[in-house]
């Protein structure tokens, strides 16, 4: 981890640990609005990074790995996909997730947290 996200980490952690609980709740409320404004302008500059590293001829696994996230995660970056799966619009077609019950159409559930 490079020394500006360990800083970042310890910082989060340091507002959890304010002893007023009401200093703290004001501390977390602006880091929280900062964030909101931070979030799509971090997730751009990734996105960024993710694009370049494929244009580059990168398979999708080698990036998860040099970014240190998840094959899904590099996936979803690549399809605009940001958020939750509860998020995810439901998409009918060939190999893909029906409304109506999950089922992708290959035999395999919709559902995540599945067959693991």
């Amino acid at each position: 981890m490079t020394d500006e996200a360990e800083r970042v980490i310890k910082a989060m952690d340091a507002l959890e640990e304010i002893a007023d609980p009401t200093e703290r709740a004001r501390a977390i409320s602006k880091v929280l609005a900062d964030q909101t404004k931070r979030t799509p302008r971090l997730a751009a500059l990734r996105r960024e990074v993710v694009v370049d590293l494929r244009a580059q001829g990168m398979s999708y696994r080698k990036i998860a790995a040099e970014i240190k996230v998840s094959l899904g995660t590099v996936q979803d970056i690549l399809r605009g996909h940001s958020g939750s799966w509860a998020d995810r619009p439901k998409a009918t077609g060939e190999g893909q997730r029906d409304d109506t019950n999950g089922d992708r159409g290959d035999g395999a559930s919709g559902d995540p947290g599945q067959g693991k």
